[in-house]
Parts: structure tokens; sequence; C-alpha cells
């Protein structure tokens, strides 16, 4: 288990590339984005999805997980044609503090799609995790830190999520103490626009929504 600083605006390559051997080997994560921490494992790696779940309470066919993606292009890979309303939407808020829920591409692995249609998608903007996943080559299965229903003080502490969680992952980065407010959710399926959740950001996000 393992402690490590990242600068948050600008990573250290060397340091980014051992979070990234971690991802490949199966381990998990804990890393910050735009919002609040979060945990985080390679998409292609089911055991790894699975014990994540375990973690949560969950199965992976329950779980609210999402998966981080560095761009628009990379969003599309993972998620079916994006009508023209929902592209100029996204195209305008990210990277930002969004999921937004999308019909679920080819690329998704069975894992996660076998009994969902949908995926929840982020480009958080905050250097360490777009980088990560451009250099993994492919997304980070994620779900925050908190519990759906409750937020508490030690998850903005990286410090003090490595003393929680220090037998359940495998490494903790700690770019700096992060803020307690989720993301915002946005469904964008079935030709709709709509929120799921209002949270960081929703005033920048609310003239899209329907």
């Amino acid at each position: 288990m393992t402690l490590l600083n990242i600068h948050p605006r600008d990573p250290e390559p060397l340091k980014l590339a051992r979070v990234v051997n971690c991802l490949r080997e199966g381990g998990i994560i804990i890393y910050p984005t735009d919002t609040i921490y979060s945990f985080g494992c390679d998409i292609h790696n089911s055991r790894a999805i699975e014990k994540l779940a375990r973690m949560k309470g969950t199965r992976v066919d329950k779980a609210r997980f999402s998966i981080i993606c560095h761009d628009l292009a990379d969003v599309a890979a993972y998620s079916r044609q994006l009508e023209n309303h929902v592209f100029k939407m996204m195209k305008s808020l990210l990277p930002g503090p969004y999921t937004f829920i999308l019909d679920a591409g080819k690329n998704i692995p069975k894992i996660f799609s076998e009994r969902k249609k949908t995926i929840g998608v982020r480009v958080p903007d905050h250097e360490v995790p777009l980088r990560l996943v451009r250099l993994l080559g492919n997304p980070i299965v994620s779900t925050s830190v908190h519990d759906e229903d409750e937020m508490l003080e030690y998850t903005s502490e990286p410090e003090l999520m490595f003393e929680r969680y220090k037998n359940d992952v495998d490494l903790v980065i700690d770019s700096g103490p992060s803020g307690l407010e989720a993301s915002s959710v946005i469904l964008c399926s079935g030709g709709k626009i709509e929120w799921v959740r209002q949270g960081k950001g929703a005033e920048q996000a609310a003239p899209w929504i329907q």
C-alpha cells in the first residue's frame, strides 16, 4: 500500500507511470478529480471491478460505476453515437464536474453491459486522471470514495483516506485536499437531457437541461 504525492497541475511522469503499472496489474487506487476523490481501476480488469463492487457493498450489475475518459473522442469510443444537442452540451461543459449517463457503446466490457444499457461517463477538469487515462490507453472505472448518502470529512484528505483504506486499496494519490461537493449527474438517453443529481457545476449546465 502506497501514498504517492503527485502535483495536481503538473503531474510527474515517473509517478504517473507507477500508478498506471498498478492499474494494469489489477490494482485499485484512490485518485483526485475536479470534485471529490474516487476509487479507480482498469476497465479491462474484471477481477478489480468485482473487488471494487464488493468494497462498495454491491454487485457489478447493481453498482453505480462510471468511467473516466480523457476527451470527447474517448467518450465516443465507449458510447453510442451522440445526438447533436448532447454533443454540443458536452463540448461546452467538458472537461468539468459532470457525469453524463449515456447509452453504452460496443467497447464497454460485458461485465458492465450485460444487464445495463447505459454508462456514466466523466471527463474531469484535473490533470492527474486525464493523464492517467491517456497513459493507460483506456478508461478508468470510477466510483466516489464517499457513500451515496453520506459525505464524511476524511474523504477530502488523502492521508486520512490512506489510513482508512490501506488494507483495501493498493495506492492512494495525494494531490492535496479536495472539496466535498460531488459531480452533477445528467441523463442523456432516449432523446432526453435531464437531471439525475445537481452537484458541482449545476448552474453552468442548467441552460442545457430540459
